[in-house]
């Protein structure tokens, strides 16, 4: 049997290293049962660019500006940078599919949740991590919002 992979979004990983992000407990159920049932996670370029800009938006916000360069640390940890996947020099080649899907979707599916889901497709990947409902509206998506979803 081969292995299964799974994208995983912005969302899920920005809850488990955001402990007092509100899915933190259930992205640890979920990032559990990947690694016991042995899932291969993929980090996409466009997630990471997110997770970093939001928790460091938070973290401001919170007035624990002093706390963001540890938690990125564990972050680097945790996604080293050669295990993450380069999808912004695609960009031009993924372009007028990544505005056809977003218009299709009526704005439902914003930019890089477009282009993360054309990524899967032209992979052949199916599965994504997500907190994020948009992706059921993909028929090439499966979304992994629960570690019972976890095949």
């Amino acid at each position: 049997m081969g292995v299964n992979k799974a994208v995983i979004d912005a969302n899920v990983l920005l809850a488990l290293v955001d402990k007092k992000d509100k899915w933190h407990y259930k992205s640890k159920e979920i990032a559990k049962a990947l690694e016991e049932k042995d899932w291969e996670i993929i980090f996409l370029d466009c997630i990471m660019n997110e997770v970093i800009s939001v928790l460091g938006k938070r973290l401001v916000e919170r007035k624990e500006a002093d706390k963001f360069e540890g938690i990125v640390q564990n972050l680097e940890k945790f996604v080293p940078e050669n295990k993450i996947e380069w999808l912004y020099p695609e960009i031009p080649d993924f372009y007028s599919d990544i505005i056809n899907l977003t218009k299709e979707k009526r704005g439902r599916l914003n930019f890089h949740d477009a282009l993360i889901a054309l990524f899967i497709r032209s992979s052949g990947l199916k599965y994504i991590v997500s907190f994020d409902t948009d992706f059921d509206d993909i028929d090439w998506c499966v979304r992994l919002k629960d570690e019972k979803d976890i095949p």
